[in-house]
């Protein structure tokens, strides 16, 4: 026993359990088993911050530390609820989560600690009485902790050596990343006593992802223009040409807002890391917002913004572009006519819209003026949505089933939101019930459209060409000067290479309208959350 004692630095913290054997009649042997109380010195030891602290007090916090083995899925901290204590993982882990407002209640994982990390040290430590919990903490599978009471701990430091100990400790945690938080968080609008009034407005700072030229150039001038009114506040904008993810989040840092594009990601991770940077609102630029996991946003209090409609002409509009392109084969005419190639042969030939059975799915906005401006064409109009519109009947437009579509359309136009119910609408079981040498335009979402099923309707002859403006794996290259690079994407290659698809860009909203529209309403958009709106008190909100 004294050999364990030396090996173990003394005796707190174990217990003695002393067996008595009775073998045969009067014969008794005795046996010692020396029994760590709860390991609770080397869960000490090896704890997140804790292991920096001295014999003394980590003896007395191991005097009011309870051990406890909850089973899978109990819940250790509720968010939203005061931390009244701090949790040490022996082994196994916690898992951390936010709660949603979703009709299936599900909540949103975050992190998961493991074996050495604490949570709610931090605000037990402070003596803040009102701290809520963030989030929820919930056991995993085969998990020990101890529990350490935030009313016991505080009497522990109520020593003075054992709370300047730990204000030693938290600032020599505070120096290993003040300097970094400081770079990060920097601002230009630090002044001097004195300053003009431009420089003592409260200051919205957004951080603009995905930033290409035109970016630049539309932005800065009505941002100028505004700060120039002479509001109450004014907009710093920030650019990088980054897209968000995970990794760039963090540029976000000590903003209150930031301005995405079709291309950036948002899920939750990356929603999470801008959360706890400070940022309170993700501003689209664009009318779509499928790349933002709005669930995980609405848990991490982000108010999500668009704009909803900029110029839906545009769109329509490219959209019969599209078709004239593909129909007139003008993308080749014009390359042979630079090569001084003025013949004629079947490569070029087209055929009349006029007299054609053309659909139309999706008949939102912009489905609406593509129908008007398609029926001057003097076409036999179909159309198919869920909600059925009265000024598409009005032009001669006749609802159908999809099967309808695809049986008798010689032109389909995808016209759709990109929704579960709608991805790969064109997909390989359809090829089978479309016409032969049908023209598919896309200029929505690039999703709705199985592009191994298009290139194998293209090989087939069932369909006939295709206009395109979006690819559903468009996010790596589009915006993206690929031209003295190496596109990896096969199907993009195969695409690229095919003469009867016409692919443009993801251009069919660029136009100067439509741009001018896209700027002033996310203006608006950061104007009304500056001026304290939030979600859905928004005019343009998504949550």
């Amino acid at each position: 026993i004294d050999s364990i004692s030396r090996k173990a630095g003394g005796w707190r913290g174990w217990r003695f359990i002393f067996v008595v054997d009775f073998v045969a009649g009067d014969t008794v042997s005795y046996g010692c088993e020396v029994r760590q109380l709860t390991m609770a010195k080397l869960a000490i030891d090896n704890a997140q911050w804790l292991s920096e602290l001295s014999e003394p007090l980590k003896n007395d916090i191991m005097d009011i530390m309870t051990q406890a083995n909850p089973s899978e899925g109990d819940c250790l901290l509720k968010e939203g609820e005061i931390i009244d204590r701090f949790i040490i993982v022996e082994a196994g882990t916690l898992i951390r989560t936010k709660s949603t407002e979703e009709a299936d209640g599900a909540p949103l994982p975050l992190d998961e600690l493991g074996a050495g990390k604490v949570t709610g040290f931090l605000h037990v430590l402070g003596h803040h009485n009102d701290d809520k919990a963030f989030a929820n903490v919930v056991a995993g599978k085969d998990v020990k902790v101890w529990i350490v009471r935030g009313a016991e701990f505080q009497t522990i430091t109520e020593n003075p050596k054992h709370a300047n100990e730990l204000l030693n400790m938290l600032t020599r945690l505070l120096r290993k990343t003040s300097k970094i938080v400081r770079a990060t968080l920097r601002s230009p609008d630090i002044r001097a006593d004195g300053a003009s009034r431009e420089e003592t407005r409260r200051t919205i700072k957004i951080m603009c992802y995905d930033t290409t030229s035109w970016v630049r150039e539309k932005f800065e001038p009505q941002v100028q223009k505004f700060n120039n009114e002479g509001t109450d506040f004014k907009l710093q904008m920030d650019y990088t040409s980054d897209r968000l993810e995970m990794k760039t989040a963090k540029y976000a840092a000590g903003y209150d807002a930031v301005c995405l594009f079709v291309n950036d990601t948002a899920d939750t991770d990356t929603l999470w890391v801008l959360s706890m940077g400070g940022v309170k609102l993700i501003a689209m630029r664009c009318a779509g917002f499928d790349r933002v996991d709005t669930k995980a946003a609405k848990a991490f209090g982000l108010t999500v913004t668009r704009v909803p409609a900029y110029s839906p002409y545009a769109v329509a509009e490219h959209a019969i572009s599209l078709l004239m392109a593909v129909n007139r084969k003008t993308h080749i005419a014009s390359v042979r006519v630079k090569m001084s190639n003025f013949s004629l042969d079947s490569g070029l030939l087209g055929m009349d819209i006029h007299g054609k059975t053309v659909a139309v799915m999706g008949t939102g906005k912009i489905g609406q003026i593509l129908c008007k401006i398609i029926s001057g064409f003097g076409v036999n109009l179909l159309a198919y949505d869920v909600f059925e519109n009265d000024e598409v009947k009005s032009l001669g437009g006749k609802y159908v089933s999809k099967e309808e579509i695809y049986k008798q359309s010689d032109i389909i136009f995808l016209m759709m939101p990109l929704l579960q119910a709608t991805r790969h609408t064109i997909n390989e079981d359809v090829l089978p019930m479309l016409k032969k040498g049908v023209i598919i335009i896309n200029t929505s979402r690039g999703g709705l459209i199985d592009t191994n099923a298009l290139i194998s309707g293209l090989h087939s002859g069932i369909i006939g060409g295709c206009g395109l403006d979006v690819y559903e794996n468009e996010g790596e290259y589009f915006f993206q000067d690929y031209s003295s690079k190496s596109i990896k994407d096969e199907r993009l290659i195969a695409m690229l290479g095919n003469n009867r698809i016409v692919l443009t860009a993801h251009q069919a909203f660029f136009t100067k309208e439509a741009i001018d529209k896209i700027v002033s309403t996310t203006i608006e958009n950061l104007t009304n959350f500056a001026s304290g709106l939030r979600g859905n008190e928004l005019p343009n909100s998504v949550c």
